[in-house]
């Protein structure tokens, strides 16, 4: 076995085409190129030791509200280390396991975005090596493969290695972890090359509470020579730095603040690519290093100004260097969060990408004097660097560029308004006050005007914000949104298992839920829905963060049975609704408020109106009429799916949705605002599969075989093994016949979701709103059935209003008071079809129609104003002849018609001041003036013309 290991060894290492060398006397030409570096990593945890590779999961987290970036490679693996993850799905198969991930720290508790640029090592995007062990090999293994990939393979000096290891934490009750330590000194690293950190250093943590524990680094000293650098690992030298994190999970903080162990114990390593290629190319600097100096030159070129010379602080003169660095780095990051579907937008990650977009744009105009257009040419030598190892960003290419250039130009728009407000504030501004911290902020937060520009521009001024409630607004709008996600964290404390409980109901052979009655429904001969009542066994109550054999009167807990057909809260759908009965007692009933999958158990959120224990026989009934919408709603939601790719085309991908009861919501990819003549073939496309009431066609099939279906409709998620088939109108056999194209015409994914059994019981669709999220992704909100029944005759009754508006337009009242009424008509008109839920096609129309209208009946109202004007104004002059000024009283309707009178007087006579007072009904008095030109001075004017107190007031 040695030998045979030892000849695999060889064999393996033999396949890579360069030696690693990381003398410092070496040049740069025999350095190995990132590609490999990365390429090797993979491949020596894969072959050597048995991981799986896997993909880099997309930037943008999935199913973790809390994040808005993933930040590290463990972020996809945290069903496992929670112990949530479905027994059946290809996660909870995982054991060993490698990749390199895409990673993104802007934003959050991760943020270098203000860094970047400032130095040498600081990014947002960046990749992290990492191998992981699910419950399989723990510290000795982890640190020996480590070491051995290190020092065998990349062949980096071992006396330039240090590590680190946790120096125990007295408060914590931790002791030092003198098992890491023994690894290193037995692999043979010299004692003082093995050194003890605090926990702030040497103990890693999810989050508040989650899995943690004790971790190792490797520390790399970049000046060697035989010197000791012990004294300045963890120190914050750029000579000594961290190149690769193990991290051994083996505690988990519970709400209290302590520590309990984990039942099992997982590994989760990284390790940067940038900081890796970084000493084996033998730089100082990531920037120097194949993965940034394309970019560099590109940059170079495009702009025409002086190289890239690794400056920073004071040397970097006119923050050109530094420009550079950003704009590197930035593109970088576009690139991989648009190809993931994250787009510049106004919340969220989307905010934090518009930040970094203007951020780089900036730098391009303002320090390197790039022409418009210089970021979005930097994307083909990004895909060249990157494409490589992902290649969606070889797919995207033209789309990545396409984002960056609309969104430049809206940013230079935005510059040049928000310089216009600005200058208009100046101006209304009183003398000696500060500029408004409420417009500063409605500068920044609405058109992401930065804020460092703003204090520029009124420092040439020679004014000053109001800081202080500038920072208070901050501050309240930090705290609103930190409040939102923590509001809601405490409602599903009783159906959230933690991962003590789940690993308790492991250990006593509580079996998984068997939930496969939520699909035991049929069609009854009228062509009704039947749902079957299901009778379970209750096998354990959760309640207060831990199981419990019994729950009292009144309290709040959540059931597992050991089968169900409620639906649990997945793929989109929201979860059941009903309640259940003690076997034999239909007077009590237990209502279910909501459900949820965890771990292979489905719990169900209950309030027990009477004891309720483990082993009581229960019987559940499902909200039927609520299970039946949503099971309209889903079937509509893949043919809304199949419909927008048809008439939108095959790029059309699914970038989310959700489905209620009462509506469906369904996000995807799209160059533009959907058309209304769009809106109404996507419409029809489902209307005509509605009409024909297509089979509904189910089956569970291996999980590698669906996915080799033409056509299949897939979202980035995990699905289990085997994986329900739903196809519209074909049977599963046929589209998983080899080659078969049958997927390609219809509607086939993979789902786990309700569906109807026939698509006639739709009755109709009507997609009740479009719009765009953010640049590149849209939203389209619809309803089925009665719904959408009503929808459609909310838009006739609307249209015909529209139509009695417009016909009665046509006339051509001479009447001011008739037109001002049609206009107050066709405002309110304009909000209700706005507001109404109605097609949104015949709503794009009909706002077409009204504003037209409106712009008609404003004319009219103005041309029917200027028309009385003109005559009052002619029987004044008439009535005044040649006076210096005119004081009367004359019937208007308005004050507009008033004002009008005195401007068309002072036209017609410029040297005249009119003073005219109206009358009204109401009791009230209009009052309109207007002071000669020929007067320099309303005060001396009054007082040498000898003008009533009335016009002195009014000139005043």
């Amino acid at each position: 076995m040695a030998v045979a290991g030892r000849l695999r060894w060889r064999l393996l290492l033999l396949a890579v085409p360069w030696r690693w060398r990381c003398s410092p006397r070496r040049g740069a030409a025999g350095c190995p190129p990132a590609g490999q570096v990365r390429a090797a990593f993979l491949r020596f945890f894969e072959e050597r030791y048995g991981h799986r590779r896997l993909p880099s999961a997309p930037v943008r987290p999935r199913g973790d509200p809390r994040l808005l970036f993933v930040n590290a490679g463990m972020n996809q693996f945290k069903p496992i280390f929670l112990g949530t993850v479905h027994p059946r799905s290809e996660l909870a198969q995982h054991r060993r396991v490698v990749n390199s991930q895409k990673c993104m720290r802007a934003g959050g508790k991760h943020n270098d975005l203000e860094d970047v640029g400032r130095d040498t090592y600081h990014h947002t995007f960046f990749e992290m090596l990492g191998n992981w062990s699910f419950g399989d090999y723990f510290k000795e293994e982890a640190c020996s493969m480590a070491w051995e990939l290190l020092t065998q393979v990349y062949e980096i000096p071992k006396d330039r290695l240090y590590v680190t290891y946790f120096a125990g934490d007295s408060s914590l009750g931790l002791s030092a972890d003198e098992e890491c330590r023994d690894v290193w000194l037995c692999l043979g690293v010299p004692a003082s090359h093995v050194l003890p950190f605090p926990l702030k250093d040497n103990f890693w943590e999810m989050g508040d509470t989650g899995p943690c524990g004790p971790c190792t680094e490797i520390h790399y000293d970049h000046v060697g020579g035989g010197r000791n650098a012990a004294a300045l690992v963890n120190q914050g030298s750029p000579d000594v730095v961290e190149i690769w994190n193990l991290v051994f999970m083996q505690y988990s903080r519970e709400i209290e603040g302590n520590l309990l162990p984990l039942p099992q114990h997982h590994v989760d390593t990284g390790m940067g690519l940038e900081r890796l290629v970084t000493v084996l190319q033998n730089k100082r600097s990531n920037y120097d290093t194949d993965l940034f100096t394309p970019i560099l030159d590109a940059i170079h070129k495009g702009c025409g100004g002086p190289r890239y010379q690794g400056l920073v602080g004071d040397a970097d003169v006119g923050h050109v260097n530094m420009a550079y660095r950003v704009v590197a780095d930035h593109v970088r990051a576009l690139c991989v969060c648009i190809t993931d579907g994250i787009y510049p937008g106004f919340s969220g990650a989307e905010l934090v990408l518009r930040r970094i977009l203007r951020r780089a744009v900036r730098f391009c105009s303002e320090v390197l004097h790039a022409p418009p257009g210089l970021l979005a040419s930097l994307v083909p030598t990004v895909v060249e660097v990157l494409g490589d190892a992902y290649p969606e960003l070889t797919k995207n290419a033209d789309q990545i560029m396409d984002v960056i250039n609309e969104n430049e130009a809206a940013f230079q728009s935005s510059l040049e308004r928000g310089r216009r407000i600005i200058e208009r504030t100046v101006q209304q501004m009183e003398p000696s006050t500060n500029f408004p911290a409420e417009v500063a902020w409605s500068l920044y937060g609405n058109l992401g005007f930065p804020l460092d520009l703003i204090d520029l521009i009124l420092e040439e001024k020679g004014i000053s914000l109001d800081s202080a409630a500038f920072n208070e607004l901050a501050l309240e709008d930090a705290k609103r949104k930190a409040g939102g996600p923590r509001a809601g964290q405490m409602e599903d404390t009783n159906t959230r298992l933690d991962v003590h409980s789940l690993a308790q109901l492991r250990s006593n052979n509580v079996p998984a839920t068997d939930d496969s009655p939520k699909y035991a429904y049929t069609l009854g001969q009228h062509g009704q829905y039947e749902f079957s009542p299901c009778q379970a066994t209750v096998l354990m109550l959760y309640r207060d963060q831990s199981l419990q054999k019994e729950v009292g009167a009144g309290q709040r807990c959540g059931v597992i049975l050991d089968r169900t057909n409620f639906y649990a809260e997945q793929g989109g759908q929201a979860s059941d609704q009903g309640y259940m009965i003690h076997l034999g007692q239909q007077d009590i009933l237990f209502p279910v408020k909501s459900v949820r999958l965890c771990g292979g158990y489905v719990i169900h959120e209950v309030t027990a109106v009477e004891t309720l224990r483990a082993g009581d026989q229960v019987q559940l009934f499902v909200d039927e009429a609520q299970r039946l919408a949503c099971m309209m709603n889903h079937t509509a939601t893949h043919l809304l799916n199949f419909a927008l790719r048809r008439v939108l085309g095959d790029n059309t991908e699914q970038r989310g949705s959700h489905v209620t009861a009462e509506w469906l919501r369904f996000d995807f990819d799209t160059k533009g605002p959907v058309t209304v003549e769009q809106l109404q073939q996507v419409e029809q496309v489902v209307q005509d599969v509605i009409k024909r009431n297509e089979v509904v066609h189910m089956a569970e099939v291996p999980l590698m075989l669906a996915r080799r279906v033409q056509g299949l409709r897939a979202v980035d998620e995990g699905y289990p093994d085997p994986v329900r088939i739903v196809s519209l109108g074909v049977p599963v056999e046929s589209v998983l016949t080899c080659n078969s194209e049958a997927a390609m015409q219809t509607s086939v994914e993979l789902c786990c979701g309700t569906h109807l059994l026939q698509t006639g019981a739709m009755e109709d669709l009507a997609i009740i709103s479009e719009r765009q999220l953010v640049k590149g992704i849209s939203r389209v909100i619809a309803v089925t059935g009665r719904q959408a029944k009503q929808a459609r005759e909310a838009g006739q009754c609307l249209a015909m209003e529209v139509d009695s508006v417009s016909l009665r337009m046509k006339e051509r009242s001479t009447s001011i008071p008739q037109m001002q009424n049609l206009s107050k008509e066709v405002g309110q008109l304009t909000k209700m079809v706005a507001s109404t839920p109605m097609p949104q096609w015949q709503r794009k129309e009909l706002q077409t129609i009204l504003r037209a209208l409106q712009r008609t009946a404003n004319t009219a109202v103005k041309k029917l104003e200027m028309q009385q004007a003109e005559e009052k104004a002619q029987s004044m002059l008439a009535k005044h002849c040649n006076q210096p000024v005119i004081v009367d009283t004359i019937p208007a309707d308005s004050l507009s018609i008033l004002m009008k009178v005195v401007n068309q007087l002072c036209d017609k006579s410029p040297g005249t001041s009119v003073l005219l007072l109206s009358p009204q009904a109401s009791g009230e008095v209009l009052c309109a003036c207007q002071v000669s030109k020929h007067y320099v001075c309303s005060c001396c004017l009054a007082e040498d013309s000898g003008l009533s107190p009335a016009l002195q007031e009014g000139a005043r």
